[in-house]
């Protein structure tokens, strides 16, 4: 068996979750359901990181100690990259491109395939109940400059994780994210509002959504998924 690695940079929205946080759940966690059993993901995702952070701490350093030819490492960041703490804080259009070259030369130099992945969307709304726009500010767009300049893959999950929210309406995407009632999980007694933070479902959906953004990409890329003769997303229409 001709076995596939997939190296994954990121934050939160991406890291494998345990027992101590149930129900949130990472999209790194997820996206094995829509991948050939060949397929295995190496999730490094680490909360609160930004580009930044993750490279000062090393973090790049031990993916790029077992990454091969071959291999993928997918780079989604955005959360954190516009936060004020001066160890996570970059500039869109400055330094945050610039620690993006730098994942993608490090991948490359080891023969591996860089994918870079846009953040997933913030649930937000205004007074109106209208979805807010450009919550990660020009994080998404900086990213998709850097993939277009240097010929890198590109999955905007911000715009498509914005279209399903939309789609899916108010009330229905909301069990997507860890909003959760009082007295029901031991990990929130009190319960809990957090529209950036995935539930099971919520993250079923975002990582269906990277599951197509491999699909359209085409080629090696939607070979690594169960299925090649459709895009394997779930189902997230409202009123399902």
């Amino acid at each position: 068996m001709n076995t596939k690695k997939i190296y994954w940079a990121g934050d939160s929205t991406v890291k494998k979750n345990n027992i101590s946080t149930y129900p949130q759940t990472g999209i790194g966690q997820m996206l094995p359901m829509y991948l050939k059993n060949e397929v295995t993901i190496c999730n490094h995702a680490e909360n609160a990181r930004s580009t930044k952070s993750f490279i000062a701490e090393g973090r790049l350093d031990a993916i790029l100690t077992e990454l091969n030819a071959g291999d993928y490492l997918f780079i989604q960041f955005g959360h954190n990259d516009w936060n004020e703490k001066p160890e996570r804080h970059t500039v869109a259009f400055g330094d945050y491109q610039d620690n993006l070259r730098f994942f993608i030369n490090k991948a490359r130099e080891k023969g591996a395939f860089p994918v870079l992945i846009t953040p997933v969307y913030m649930r937000e709304y205004d007074e109106s109940g209208v979805l807010k726009e450009k919550v990660h500010f020009d994080y998404p767009d900086a990213m998709l400059a850097v993939g277009k300049e240097t010929n890198t893959p590109c999955i905007d999950l911000c715009q498509k994780s914005y279209e399903a929210i939309k789609n899916a309406g108010s009330e229905f995407s909301k069990n997507w994210f860890m909003n959760l009632p009082a007295d029901l999980y031991r990990t929130a007694p009190d319960g809990k509002v957090d529209n950036a933070h995935l539930r099971y479902e919520g993250a079923v959906v975002m990582a269906g959504l990277v599951a197509e953004g491999l699909y359209e990409l085409g080629e090696h890329y939607r070979e690594l998924l169960i299925s090649t003769e459709h895009t394997p997303v779930c189902i997230y229409a409202k009123n399902q």
